[in-house]
């Protein structure tokens, strides 16, 4: 592909995740300099009327209605997946042999058998040159790809123990209604795997360490709420009858790490009081890091080596244009906020496919983020025995 050569990106779903991806694939291309052109071609949704609406508002060239249709096209390039899960592995994998390029939301799949057939069918892709990633977005928060710099630095020594959590409270109200999100046929798990699989990627990605084994336990904690009559997300609306939770509110493990460190997980959406609050705390034997999604310009460092009168977390401010992503934007100081990450994702997307290399997260890592999210579920069903995440594996990939 010639450096002039534009790459037309369709859209696959048009809810939460796809005003924050289109705001990535508008903004990435004005205030980088990438090595191709982006075309905002066409969103796809199964609602004529409000798939139309979407494309007016976030400047989608096209609206359709069948993703079959648009994934067959010869002018489509990439393919953005941002649909629920329980569509993930079907879209993907006919967009890969399509010879599309694809990003598609996290988590990867349902299961751990889709994963690892969309793993099959990505490795299948890449040997014709086809990229794909999975968008695990807070990796490319620049305090958090700083924080996985430092710790591969050496800036805390080994690691020995990490703490991360993901706590919401939208679903603190028992009226809040029954959307996608609450149904396993959609949603494959609750919390577990919709935030908790950001916290299992972040640990993986900031200490270079995959999860070896968990122990954990999953609650729901509402079991039957009002049925879902409109809207979407965070905004949907209740209508008449009930129906049952089939996921899970909270989910509580510990794992361990390749190395050795044991890591303490929290994902839950009855954290009253918690908006988006993902945390992270990595300590080391030579001092710790922490990042904190609801303060996401910086990070807190303790330097053990430090001379005693001079030790104590120290923050340090993420916007100077030496740090990663930042030099694209404003003055040193001048804050990012929680959209800046899908930009940073269609840059390294873009730069991926224009130099014929795999991004990452890649769908291998989609997968090993996967296969940790069902043995957390394994291990619940067995009185939080510790279940190794290698037995989770089901096919040979």
């Amino acid at each position: 592909m010639t450096a002039s050569a534009a790459l037309r990106v369709a859209m696959i779903g048009y809810g939460f995740m796809g005003a924050a991806h289109s705001v990535g694939w508008r903004q990435a291309p004005r205030m980088f300099s990438l090595p191709s052109g982006v075309e905002m071609a066409v969103v796809v949704g199964r609602n004529e009327s409000a798939v139309a609406d979407a494309a007016a508002q976030w400047g989608w060239a096209e609206h359709a209605t069948d993703w079959r249709e648009v994934i067959a096209r010869d002018d489509i390039d990439i393919v953005d997946i941002v649909t629920p899960g329980d569509s993930h592995a079907e879209i993907a994998i006919a967009a890969l042999g399509a010879g599309k390029h694809v990003l598609c939301e996290k988590p990867l799949a349902n299961t751990v058998a889709e994963a690892e057939e969309m793993l099959v069918a990505a490795e299948r892709a890449a040997a014709r040159g086809i990229v794909s990633m999975v968008g695990f977005t807070y990796r490319r928060v620049p305090a958090v790809t700083h924080l996985r710099d430092l710790i591969a630095a050496g800036a805390i020594g080994t690691v020995q123990q990490v703490r991360a959590a993901y706590r919401q409270d939208w679903l603190v109200d028992p009226q809040a209604p029954l959307a996608w999100r609450l149904q396993k046929e959609h949603a494959g798990s609750g919390a577990l795997g919709d935030i908790g699989a950001h916290i299992i990627d972040m640990t993986q990605f900031v200490t270079g360490q995959g999860v070896d084994a968990v122990a954990g336990v999953v609650d729901t904690i509402v079991t039957r709420r009002p049925l879902h009559d409109g809207g979407s997300g965070l905004s949907a609306t209740a209508g008449d009858g009930y129906g049952d939770v089939t996921v899970d509110d909270l989910a509580i493990f510990t794992g361990r790490l390749e190395g050795g460190a044991l890591v303490s997980f929290e994902a839950s959406r009855f954290a009253t009081g918690r908006k988006n609050a993902l945390t992270i705390e990595v300590s080391g034997d030579r001092g710790a890091l922490a990042f904190d999604l609801e303060d996401l310009n910086s990070l807190q460092f303790y330097d053990r080596t430090a001379p005693a009168d001079r030790q104590g977390f120290a923050k340090i401010i993420v916007t100077e244009a030496s740090h990663p992503y930042v030099s694209a934007w404003w003055p040193s100081g001048h804050l990012l906020g929680y959209e800046h990450g899908f930009s940073h994702q269609v840059v390294d997307l873009v730069k991926a496919i224009t130099d014929g290399t795999q991004p990452h997260s890649s769908f291998a890592e989609g997968l090993a983020v996967q296969r940790v999210l069902a043995a957390v579920e394994a291990s619940a069903e067995r009185d939080s025995a510790w279940v190794g995440v290698g037995a989770m594996a089901t096919a040979s990939v």
